[in-house]
């Protein structure tokens, strides 16, 4: 799939290019950013509205112009009243040559007047799709949904409100790791039904200095089954900021017996033997979404 997107990309780089050399008077679309609206058929179950919405597909009448990284100002070989389709699209499980159309949010979609040698500018909006299923950890209720686990885990996650490190909301999960409490293991405490064959994501705002391993936990009548999923590697920033990804889950839940639950799991080791003494871990907004 990676090599098929890539395949794609540069075919299209070089048609385009050569198109444009052709026609030195194109029309110009430039996109700024992307923004996210709430849903009111949602009625708020779609949590906090932050995103990571990095790319754009975008389509004049129904004719695939080209990926793009937002911000961009691309020429287009259109005039005249067009209609424009920009799809919302992701770095699939935070891998920069894996850009996906999002599943789970709606496309932006204009008519609009295209002129030659003049710039359309576009702030396009999107917002979650109406027939989603969430479920979401922010850390703001009273019961949160997130056990360590007593047998491996030596640190403990905490409900934080420290304002300067804060992302969304008043209140994220942050876990210290030590030479004493090394590793910290932990699971989500509702057993969730995800169908198969569907779109599923885990979306997380997190930031961290030390490697962090996401994984689903497959509960079935063969046992429990921890599958070690992405790793959101240490960052080199100092200090770390809020990222967030979106991992991608339909392939590994198909791979699952049928009939098994589902729990998210997360797992952080310090590695002693390299010097490592120390780790911070923040989570926010794990929110896992599928149709």
């Amino acid at each position: 799939m990676r090599k098929f997107n890539l395949l794609f990309i540069l075919s299209f780089f070089f048609l385009f290019n050569s198109c444009i050399k052709n026609n030195p008077d194109p029309s110009w679309i430039e996109v700024d950013s992307w923004i996210i609206n709430s849903n009111p058929n949602l009625g708020g179950d779609e949590g906090e509205l932050n995103h990571n919405v990095t790319e754009a597909w975008v389509y004049i009448n129904d004719e695939i112009i080209g990926v793009f990284e937002v911000p961009f100002k691309i020429p287009v070989l259109h005039s005249g009243t067009s209609n424009i389709k920009i799809f919302p699209a992701i770095k699939n499980n935070g891998i920069s040559a894996t850009k996906k159309i999002y599943p789970f949010l709606k496309p932006y979609e204009i008519n609009a007047e295209l002129v030659q040698n003049q710039t359309l500018n576009i702030t396009p909006s999107t917002m979650y799709k109406d027939n989603l299923s969430f479920w979401i950890e922010d850390f703001e209720d009273i019961s949160i949904s997130l056990q360590n686990d007593p047998n491996t885990s030596a640190a403990n996650y905490q409900v934080s409100n420290d304002q300067l490190e804060s992302f969304n909301g008043n209140y994220y999960g942050k876990i210290n790791l030590s030479e004493i409490d090394s590793t910290w293991v932990a699971y989500t405490t509702e057993q969730m039904n995800i169908p198969k064959g569907q779109d599923v994501y885990l979306e997380i705002d997190y930031k961290n200095d030390i490697h962090l391993i996401t994984g689903l936990l497959s509960i079935s009548d063969n046992g429990i089954v921890n599958n070690p999923n992405i790793q959101l590697n240490a960052q080199q920033s100092n200090p770390p900021i809020w990222k967030k990804i979106y991992i991608d889950l339909r392939e590994l839940v198909s791979n699952q017996p049928n009939g098994s639950y589902f729990e998210q799991s997360f797992e952080a080791k310090l590695n002693l033997a390299d010097g490592q003494n120390s780790g911070e871990i923040c989570l926010d907004n794990i929110k896992l979404i599928h149709f």
